[in-house]
């Protein structure tokens, strides 16, 4: 079936839910750490707590993905269904973690919000595939990119917008503050809403043979053989976009994790206290805690609006992406090398930026993060078979989550403690494995991955 064109308002409108999604990513990147931190737990533990996420991406995805491209409804379509039910779930978990009395039900909310997460993002992907010409593919991708990134820099400001209207910012110990728990409450409600724009304003193609269709689907369920034969004839494209993967998610993992404790830290000198260096019984040493607790609360707010600039940043680039794709083709390649390796220099100047100059680096890193999320899929969509869109796309997301269950796993601990005990060393490998992942577009020779090819 050929597809036809669609205006940037039609491709607006079937992208809107990733607002939503990003609300909750953006939440969960620039404020879990801080909540890790708030319910005691100490910075060499944070990267492990945060195993939930990769781990769910890896059981979730695939299975999503499988499952959408075997759904068909008249009225719900192939993918929408799974939006709705991500959107349910992880608006629920968002209200909840925040609220959470120990820190292992913090993790294990983290849990369930990044597996609802998951079960909502991974068909938009594949919706951008399934709805768009290969002309659009890269359009497509730019767009949701945008919409990322206006997601991320109003989310990760929220703590700091509502503790400006008055909310409070300090909190007992143990207790995570007002300000938090207030934004996470807003981001539940836009994760809901957009999904159900996205909904309710964009309708599906059905399959293109219909009857063969349902024969597939009546087929028996051989879920996990279909996965490891589509795993071992991985196309050779997608095999040297998941080395690129790899090194640019175990950058930004890295940043996730530990970014407000190398940042809190480093940049604005004021660690999260450790509750057992304190005589609480003691009034005078109470008040000290008290202090400390409340400058780290704040300048975790400051950190964390700082990191709402890599989405500005990465709005910004797409926006531009955007106009230029409308009208002409681009070299997928080396805008997403030279991009990786602007977002690697920004990192490694977090060693030397102040509080005035820490935008900097993140400015660099959002034009990273804005080709992160648009270049590799729209190189992987013209190097596959369209009818197996959503399980390649979960498949692909394998190369996305193993790096971060490395990372998590004592890998970011490891390599940096190779370069010393300051947390802010982390930032630095998180540096050199963008560099690296930048100078693996080399690899990428596809010429329909490269550039979109018209057909003579």
């Amino acid at each position: 079936m050929e597809k036809r064109k669609l205006s940037f308002w039609q491709i607006w409108n079937m992208s809107f839910g990733f607002l939503g999604i990003q609300f909750g990513f953006a939440l969960q990147g620039g404020f879990m750490s801080r909540i890790f931190q708030t319910l005691g737990a100490g910075k060499e533990d944070i990267p492990l707590l945060w195993i939930a996420a990769p781990l769910t991406g890896l059981l979730v995805q695939p299975i999503i993905g499988y499952m959408s491209d075997r759904t068909w409804s008249v009225k719900w379509g192939r993918r929408r269904p799974y939006f709705l039910v991500g959107a349910i779930l992880s608006s629920i978990s968002l209200f909840f973690v925040p609220n959470s009395p120990a820190l292992w039900v913090a993790a294990g909310f983290l849990w369930i919000l990044d597996a609802s997460i998951n079960v909502a993002m991974e068909p938009f992907r594949a919706l951008v595939a399934d709805k768009l010409p290969q002309s659009q593919r890269s359009y497509g991708f730019v767009v949701q990119t945008l919409i990322i990134g206006i997601g991320t820099w109003v989310a990760s400001n929220l703590p700091w917008m509502v503790s400006q209207f008055g909310v409070s910012n300090e909190a007992e110990i143990g207790i995570v503050p007002m300000s938090v728990k207030v934004a996470f409450a807003i981001g539940a409600f836009v994760f809901l809403a957009s999904i159900l724009y996205t909904v309710f304003t964009t309708d599906e193609y059905p399959p293109e043979d219909i009857e063969e269709f349902k024969k597939e689907k009546a087929k028996k369920n051989n879920f996990i053989p279909d996965i490891l034969n589509n795993i071992g004839s991985m196309p050779t494209t997608m095999k040297k976009l998941g080395v690129i993967q790899f090194f640019s998610w175990f950058a930004f993992f890295t940043m996730w994790s530990l970014a407000n404790p190398a940042l809190t830290e480093h940049v604005y000198q004021t660690p999260a206290p450790i509750e057992s260096a304190y005589n609480t019984a003691d009034n005078i040493q109470a008040g000290a805690f008290k202090l400390a607790n409340t400058q780290f609360q704040e300048s975790s707010n400051l950190v964390g609006s700082a990191m709402g600039i890599y989405g500005l940043s990465s709005m910004a680039f797409a926006l531009l992406l955007t106009l230029y794709t409308s009208k002409r083709n681009i070299n997928r390649k080396y805008v997403h090398m030279v991009s990786l390796m602007l977002g690697g220099i920004g990192f490694l100047y977090m060693n030397y930026a102040s509080p005035e100059t820490l935008i900097y680096s993140f400015i660099l890193i959002g034009f990273a993060w804005g080709s992160i999320l648009s270049m590799p899929y729209a190189m992987l969509s013209s190097s596959v078979d369209p009818k197996k869109m959503g399980v390649i796309m979960g498949i692909f997301n394998m190369f996305i989550v193993i790096p971060q269950i490395i990372a998590a796993l004592g890998g970011i601990n490891y390599v940096s403690n190779l370069l010393g005990e300051a947390a802010i060393n982390a930032m630095t490998v998180a540096g050199i494995s963008l560099v690296i992942a930048g100078l693996c577009n080399f690899l990428i020779t596809n010429k329909n991955a490269i550039s979109y090819q018209e057909e003579n």
